[in-house]
């Protein structure tokens, strides 16, 4: 059985940071590309960073680019999302997922096949 599991969520200040974790089991996550994910309350699904299965290619969603930094560990089948700088704009459920995308691009969440549970992170004094 495939799982993803994001950990690292929660309630964090205006201008702070937390840095999420996307554990796998039951699959070669080395074998796979993973994005992050976001959603906010009312509003759809977006694509926030994605990194390609080697980790050597990278791809940010412009609202994140300079803040948020994407990496993988493949011996230890984790993805982590470094998240620095936060706004309140950045809330929502954070999900990861793994998959072979037609191209490295944060818009294409469709073509991802494994998906986490997702976490909460909320930003606000």
């Amino acid at each position: 059985q495939f799982e993803l599991v994001e950990s690292g969520g929660g309630l964090v200040q205006p201008g702070g940071s937390l840095r999420l974790s996307c554990a796998a089991s039951g699959l070669i996550l080395e074998e796979y590309a993973v994005g992050w994910f976001r959603q906010a309350p009312g509003k759809e699904r977006e694509g926030v960073a994605c990194i390609s299965s080697s980790g050597g290619s990278t791809n940010y969603a412009d609202s994140v680019s300079g803040r948020f930094t994407i990496s993988r560990d493949n011996h230890k089948r984790t993805v982590f999302l470094q998240m620095n700088s936060l706004k309140p704009e950045d809330t929502g459920v954070y999900y990861c997922a793994a998959g072979w995308p037609s191209k490295l691009r944060v818009d294409l969440h469709a073509e991802y096949d494994y998906w986490g549970q997702g976490t909460q992170v909320t930003v606000s004094s």
